[in-house]
């Protein structure tokens, strides 16, 4: 059986958890989060997307 979780809400657990153990301030993590916001509406929204889904397609070929 294979388990899917959307990247969305995995970036979003790893964001909670530095932020419950005081590894990242709410400040920096507001910026991140607004950083990626804004960078989904400039051209390299593409590149990004492309990017990350070569590495989990490589990263799902290497559990096979």
């Amino acid at each position: 059986m294979v388990i899917t979780i959307p990247l969305v809400l995995l970036f979003a657990a790893v964001a909670l958890l530095l932020l419950r153990f005081k590894a990242v301030g709410a400040g920096a993590a507001v910026v991140v989060a607004l950083f990626g916001f804004y960078l989904a509406h400039t051209g390299a929204a593409d590149t990004v997307n492309q990017l990350v889904a070569a590495v989990t397609g490589a990263l799902a070929d290497i559990g096979r």
